[in-house]
């Protein structure tokens, strides 16, 4: 029973999962947008949740050289996908490539679609709910 729950709400589990983490790496944009040299990221949602469901990753392993290192994430992948540079529309002086603007729309969209994917799981929940009751 718990299997087939848990193999309804896998997509849309999946799918917050990989919003929350491109929420904070727009975050993380938006905080450095007077770095110099700090180069904007975003992945390509629609990939990233293909491999995840899929349970493909794209990235290497880190080699341990020792048995007591621990194994990381320098942020080049989110959930097996890759991170890739947004191209700048206007280059700065100082070089950072964050466009307030972007990343704004960027940030807005993703936590709205967050919030509709956390609606879909409620009401399926729901749906799920009253058929067990009734």
């Amino acid at each position: 029973m718990i299997n087939k729950l848990d193999e309804a709400l896998r997509f849309q589990q999946t799918a917050l999962n990989l919003r929350a983490a491109r929420q904070e790496l727009l975050a993380s944009n938006v905080a450095n947008a007077d770095t110099p040299n700090y180069k904007a990221r975003d992945v390509d949602f629609a990939s990233a949740l293909r491999n995840a469901m899929a349970g493909t990753a794209e990235g290497l392993p880190v080699v341990q050289t020792a048995p007591a290192h621990l194994s990381g994430n320098a942020g080049e992948s989110v959930m097996g996908s890759p991170v890739m540079y947004r191209k700048p529309l206007q280059s700065s002086a100082d070089g950072n490539t964050v466009d307030m603007d972007v990343e704004r729309a960027q940030f807005a969209d993703n936590a709205l679609r967050y919030e509709a994917n956390v609606m879909f799981v409620s009401e399926k929940l729901k749906g799920m709910l009253s058929a067990i009751q009734g």
